[in-house]
């Protein structure tokens, strides 16, 4: 398919037919994910693909047993982990001095690896860093004084953050369900779950956020519910 056509194709399935899907096809498609693009490139995500009949079933519960999760012959559960960031931010600092050293000329070198060494360094860990509120309450008050002289992110609080975290998860997700599309399958996004039921099955750590849980299959006839519908492009489509 063209890209139009998949972005055609794709829609939001309720029902599932019985015919299986393969699970190293879905696999690919989670590995097509991973390139979404995403904040800083800290890829503050996980996805976990549940194929085992049962676990399906118990999600499909947690999911309030909605027709697109009860039906569905596997499901993603997409996860935001930043509580990871302290972890993700050196790796980065390692392969961007890698990428420098490969890509950049040799005189210029050891400026560009000191920003990045500033940036993830010491940037993102301001930026990440949590104390119930408190920190991120204090970059708020940082970035209303700098703005005054300069244009400035004022979007720095703790919840900003997790926001920003949420985000880069969802393009992911929205990549993957673009990817199976291409492969003929059919997903749903859904995001009425019962959360901490979801992380026990999971077996997630406290930092650890659901972002949404895709339920995966082949649609069944009734499976998409009547014509896509969308408000007049006009309305949204804003040119200056």
């Amino acid at each position: 398919m063209t890209f139009q056509e998949i972005v055609n194709y794709r829609r939001s399935v309720r029902l599932y037919k019985k015919t299986g899907i393969e699970a190293e096809k879905v696999k690919k498609c989670l590995e097509l994910a991973v390139l979404a693009p995403n904040s800083s490139n800290m890829q503050l995500w996980e996805f976990y693909h549940i194929t085992d009949p049962e676990k399906v079933k118990e999600l499909a519960h947690y999911c309030l047993d909605q027709s697109a999760a009860t039906s569905a012959n596997q499901m993603v559960v997409f996860v935001t982990r930043q509580d990871l960031y302290n972890n993700r931010r050196k790796k980065m600092m390692e392969l961007e001095s890698l990428n420098v050293k490969n890509n950049s000329a040799p005189e210029k070198q050891s400026a560009r690896i000191k920003r990045w060494e500033m940036y993830y360094g010491k940037v993102i860990p301001f930026l990440y860093s949590r104390c119930l509120g408190v920190i991120g309450l204090f970059r708020k008050l940082l970035v209303n004084v700098v703005g005054l002289f300069r244009p400035i992110v004022y979007q720095v609080s703790e919840s900003d953050m997790r926001v920003v975290v949420h985000k880069t998860c969802a393009l992911a997700a929205q990549t993957f369900m673009l990817a199976m599309a291409n492969e003929g399958y059919d997903t749903c996004p859904m995001e009425g779950f019962d959360s901490r039921r979801v992380k026990r099955m999971l077996n997630l750590p406290m930092g650890a956020e659901i972002n949404m849980v895709v339920s995966c299959g082949i649609r069944e006839e009734g499976g998409v519910w009547g014509n896509r519908m969308r408000i007049p492009f006009e309305e949204v489509y804003k040119k200056i």
